[in-house]
């Protein structure tokens, strides 16, 4: 008896005639992962008073979010080849559901920050299997048309984020105040699992594969060694232990680097193929990605903060005012697309330059601010910086993995989206510690609060700064195989989805 075809369709004919419909609810969960990234950064001054909140507990909001989706995407992403995609993506969903649901109902931080955490758990299980469902799920035809909306859609997020955030917050429903922005997430969840279970295609796994369960657990603890002491030495006064944590995540990214090297002799599975952990152009594409993506999370809790706390005005306003980088982004999104592969190392290069400029741009208006904010004045250098940003990932993503063996595409481009993520928890931690330190001091100093949140402000922007100009002396460096060069093997080109 003949088993039935779970690859990819050859033709339209062949195709799931429901497939759009199911594209549909794919694009809604990974609209509702992107927009919550953007939403959650115009509520933390309101989070931050209704709870009495301080500002090591704002950065664990962000963080701790950032940090378990980055730790989960690898696992997970392996675990929907061996149990099944369909299930793992309407798990991950749920989870992410209940976890929103938790967030806005939640009593105190402490709570708020252990949901955020279980959201990014969900969030780390759905993500891996969205691109992989519509990979097997579309004929090779309309393959083009179905991935380039998951970019339309991530550009959306971007933009209707924090002036989603802003209404919500400043209509203040049933008097919930932020709350909101998180329970807004239930419905469009519970209408995706439900339709999900009927319209995605059942997927079924291969249970011969394996998972590097011990790999997960060091690679885990060695990043939460790391970024722990960052957010929270200034609260403790920089004890040596503080100091022996840090030392800690180096001896333990070390060890996981052994430990996959002896898995790979065995010919067992790796999180992370070997080769890869060898490879110095895929290593240096990995620094630049995790510089890259330190640059931006911070950047928006800061601004968020000067403009709420300490120039008062409303989410919607602060959300409006943050506009011209979202929009930025998706604006150079169609210019890269119909880019494609070519010009990858001046693109990062451009992109890098754009970043450094709009970021110095933004040092200086803040650091010039005097009692009141001219919100028009942020416009450009934003705008800016945000075409920056969309420029550099697509390129940088790019440049990288044409550079990879095709049998390790999967795993490579899951690596770099979670040293994406790994970056951006540790630009929140970074950021964080110069514009809280910078801010107390001035508070000590007697300084009034305008001139001290634009002091901070302007301070926490030389990490900006610095990120970015480090991302544009290292770019040059990057080896990037000239157009038709042949691959270092000839096996067929796998999707790049999140999996290990």
């Amino acid at each position: 008896m003949s088993q039935p075809n779970f690859g990819p369709p050859l033709d339209k004919a062949s195709a799931d005639p429901r497939r759009w419909i199911a594209l549909a609810l794919l694009l809604l969960a990974n609209f509702m992962n992107l927009m919550d990234v953007t939403i959650v950064n115009v509520a933390l001054p309101s989070l931050q008073q209704n709870l009495g909140a301080d500002s090591t507990h704002i950065e664990w909001v962000i963080a701790a979010y950032v940090l378990a989706f980055a730790l989960g995407l690898l696992p997970f992403g392996r675990l929907g080849d061996i149990v099944g995609r369909k299930r793992m993506f309407l798990l991950g969903v749920t989870a992410f559901t209940v976890a929103s649901a938790l967030c806005g109902l939640a009593p105190n931080i402490e709570t708020l920050i252990a949901a955020r955490a279980f959201q990014g758990v969900g969030a780390a299980i759905m993500t891996p299997q969205v691109l992989a469902i519509a990979q097997v799920t579309f004929p090779p035809q309309e393959r083009g048309l179905a991935f380039s909306l998951f970019g339309l859609s991530a550009g959306l997020a971007s933009v209707c984020g924090p002036i989603l955030g802003g209404l919500l917050i400043d209509a203040n429903i049933a008097g919930l105040d932020w709350r909101p922005i998180f329970l807004v997430n239930v419905p469009f969840g519970i209408i995706a699992v439900a339709v999900g279970w009927f319209l995605i295609r059942n997927l079924p796994g291969n249970s011969t594969l394996r998972n590097d369960y011990v790999g997960i657990a060091i690679f885990g603890v060695s990043i939460l060694l790391l970024v722990f002491p960052i957010i929270e030495g200034r609260n403790f006064g920089w004890p040596l232990w503080i100091f022996a944590m840090m030392a800690a995540s180096v001896v333990g990214l070390a060890l996981f680097v052994l430990w996959q090297r002896r898995l790979s002799r065995l010919g067992k599975p790796q999180l992370l193929n070997f080769e890869l952990l060898t490879s110095r152009n895929y290593m240096l594409g990995v620094l630049l990605m995790t510089v890259y993506a330190s640059g931006i999370p911070g950047m928006f809790m800061v601004l968020s903060l000067l403009l709420q706390g300490g120039f008062g005005l409303t989410p919607l306003e602060s959300g409006l005012t943050n506009m011209p980088f979202s929009v930025g982004v998706l604006a150079i999104s169609f210019v890269a697309g119909r880019l494609g592969s070519r010009y990858l190392k001046p693109r990062m290069i451009v992109a890098a330059t754009m970043l450094v400029l709009g970021m110095t741009w933004l040092h200086f208006i803040i650091a010039g601010l005097g009692d009141e904010v001219n919100r028009w004045a942020f416009t450009l250098p934003l705008f800016i910086a945000g075409m920056g940003l969309g420029l550099g990932f697509s390129s940088i993503f790019q440049a990288v993995l044409s550079g990879v063996p095709h049998r390790d595409a999967g795993s490579a481009s899951g690596a770099l989206q979670a040293f994406q993520q790994v970056g951006g928890a540790l630009g929140v931690a970074l950021v964080g510690q110069i514009f809280f330190s910078s801010l107390d001091g001035a508070f000590a100093a007697g300084a009034q609060p305008h001139p001290a949140f634009s002091g901070a402000a302007a301070n926490a922007m030389y990490y900006q700064i610095a990120s970015f100009g480090l991302v544009l002396l290292l770019a040059p460096l990057l080896r990037i195989p000239r157009p038709g060069a042949p691959q270092r093997d000839t096996a067929p080109p796998q999707p790049i989805v999140v999996e290990a």
